[in-house]
């Protein structure tokens, strides 16, 4: 006669909830959420996909909200354009959007993930509530799927599939105007398809791309290949808000049975948290590496306490010490205060760093293999060339001065006009009285300026005879 295994009390931990024993992904069907969490999740995400929809179309001084261009390597962020030489200014900001992530997850848990990561809330928001006005709640999505193919069940998968991909061509053009702008995604979508093969072609890869994330691999980007899903297990500590289970108040489970004294704790053993929960987890196990914090199991257990006339907040925000102690969690902790110092220094070096910038950036270079020039007038010539690049949405016509000593500086050829959001190149003549060099190898100084305005100064070296 065979014997049941024994399985451990934490056995759930040894494998993700969408994996059975043999390997195979196990499809999660959650009932549909509905309670005053999923209201203002709902008010958040609607919020949030505006401004993600409108992004692209707001502009402030000319320039785009945010623009992340890798390709020309040019990226505007709240209408502030960055090249690759303010390389340093965005290295600056990653880091302090590392230290903000991580205080904010050391003290909130994954609050992040369910009420504003962009992928919680096309999946849970738009794609599973169109799903549950097309094929019905959870039930009669499980019945559909098994149902053999019939005129309903192709009619019903085939509208959602044209759903499905027309909202993922629309979210693709939209990531799109992020990365090369929505002038240039403009031009794609009303010129001739052959003329743009490249972004016609990205257009298409990204579209495939999200319906097959939206529509198949769902919550497994979360349990498998987002990264700050993985990082939350280092991240959070007994102190982190999570969504918690009050096992103290809960335990032990038992069924309601009417007419009978309950001698058990407060959890009914309804499932419905169970049920509800878009990665497929008993939230009563504890802290889990699936759980997004969405709040759907909250909404659920708290309209059954209310059913049998109990206190809400069986699951709820918590930490897991404030639980065990029975007391309120405490937002200040050392570490808490730790990470939030670095954020500030972070903050305040970032500020100065904006406020300090020049509108411009020019490198200005001897020209290689020239050698200095004397002249009747008692002057020495230095060939130079210049490059500058315009960190604002204004053409400016560029002039050059020296600072430190006495001389005259001639471009050659036209006028130095420095494009908007471009680069100019020019080559200019440097002549300095010779009784005012220090020897071989003088350091000047050369102003740019647009009109009055001085943009950047620039030191160099000019050559000179020697002493």
């Amino acid at each position: 006669m065979a014997t049941k295994l024994q399985t451990s009390p934490e056995e759930f931990r040894d494998h993700i909830s969408t994996v059975d024993e043999h390997g195979k992904r196990v499809w999660i069907y959650p009932k549909k959420p509905k309670g005053k969490f999923y209201d203002y999740r709902k008010w958040v995400s609607y919020g949030l996909l505006a401004f993600l929809f409108a992004g692209p179309f707001i502009k402030i001084n000319g320039l785009p909200l945010l623009m992340l261009n890798v390709v020309e390597r040019k990226f505007v962020i709240f209408g502030i354009l960055f090249w690759p030489q303010d390389f340093f200014i965005l290295v600056l900001a990653f880091l302090a959007l590392v230290v903000f992530i991580i205080l904010f997850t050391v003290v909130y848990g994954r609050l992040f993930c369910g009420w504003v990561c962009p992928q919680t809330i096309f999946l849970e928001m738009v794609f599973r509530r169109i799903e549950y006005l097309i094929e019905g709640d959870y039930t009669k999505q499980r019945a559909l799927d098994k149902m053999p193919w019939n005129g309903e069940k192709i009619f019903k998968k085939g509208t959602k599939t044209a759903i499905f991909l027309l909202i993922s061509f629309l979210i693709a053009n939209t990531f799109l105007a992020y990365i090369i702008g929505i002038d240039a995604l403009k031009e794609i979508i009303t010129d001739n398809p052959m003329n743009h093969l490249a972004g016609f072609g990205t257009m298409l890869v990204f579209t495939g791309v999200f319906y097959w994330v939206f529509a198949y691999f769902r919550e497994q980007v979360c349990t498998i290949a987002c990264p700050y899903g993985r990082l939350q297990g280092v991240m959070l500590d007994k102190k982190s808000v999570v969504v918690a289970y009050d096992y103290k108040r809960g335990e032990p489970r038992g069924k309601l049975r009417k007419g009978q004294e309950r001698t058990e704790g407060d959890c009914i053993d309804c499932f419905q948290c169970v049920q509800v929960c878009p990665t497929g987890i008993d939230i009563r196990n504890g802290t889990q590496l699936e759980c997004i914090n969405c709040t759907a199991c909250m909404d659920a257990c708290d309209d059954i306490m209310r059913m049998i006339d109990k206190p809400e907040g069986l699951i709820r925000y918590d930490s897991e010490e404030a639980i065990a102690d029975g007391r309120k969690w405490k937002f200040f902790t050392p570490r808490v205060m730790g990470y939030s110092s670095v954020l500030m220094l972070l903050l305040v070096a970032l500020t100065t760093l904006l406020l300090t910038r020049d509108d411009a950036e020019a490198t200005i270079l001897r020209t290689p293999g020239q050698l200095y020039q004397k002249t009747t007038q008692g002057t020495v010539k230095n060939l130079y060339n210049i490059s500058v690049i315009n960190k604002t949405n204004e053409d400016m016509p560029l002039t050059l001065k020296l600072h430190n000593t006495d001389g005259t500086i001639r471009v050659v050829g036209s006028s130095l006009v420095l494009p908007a959001q471009g680069k100019a190149d020019g080559v200019f003549f440097a002549e300095i009285p010779q009784g005012r060099l220090q020897g071989m190898n003088s350091k000047i100084e050369i102003g740019v300026y647009h009109g009055d305005e001085l943009i950047t100064v620039q030191d160099t070296k000019f050559l000179g005879p020697a002493k």
